[in-house]
């Protein structure tokens, strides 16, 4: 139970919030009582992966077509926490081994060493160094 107190053009208002389920809210407004149904928030669309042009002229020197890397194919590193992409110490092309790190995600004032699960190639790297990220929010693929 939440309560308000609220002063709008010199009336004032008690709100007091007993029960929210879903997108119907109790409320009580000066000891009168109202069911509320609130508006569900759009969900976000879901950023697309887009390959940094290092991407490209790795594919294009490899005599390899760009489109694998380009559709974000593999296995997607995701953002085990919100936070703010400070490094990104490889490139799309680049080998990896399992354990080594791919992504710098600060949060909550640390860094976070996002390592790969597996060996392989990066196919896609969708964030880019200053990019604030949501938790579960792809951020790398490896092939």
């Amino acid at each position: 139970m939440k309560e308000y107190k609220y002063t709008i053009n010199g009336n004032k208002y008690e709100v007091v919030i007993s029960d929210i389920t879903e997108n119907i809210a109790t409320l009580t407004v000066n000891g009168q009582e109202y069911t509320v149904e609130m508006e569900k928030q759009a969900e976000p669309e879901k950023p697309k992966p887009v390959v940094r042009k290092a991407a490209e002229t790795a594919e294009s020197s490899e005599g390899g077509s760009s489109s694998a890397a380009a559709s974000g194919a593999g296995t997607a590193i995701k953002a085990p926490l919100p936070g703010v992409i400070t490094d990104i110490p490889v490139e799309v092309g680049q080998e990896v081994q399992a354990g080594e790190t791919v992504i710098v995600l600060e949060a909550m004032k640390m860094a976070n060493a996002l390592q790969a699960e597996k060996a392989g190639k990066v196919s896609a790297i969708v964030v880019k160094v200053g990019q604030s990220v949501m938790e579960d929010e792809p951020l790398v693929y490896i092939e």
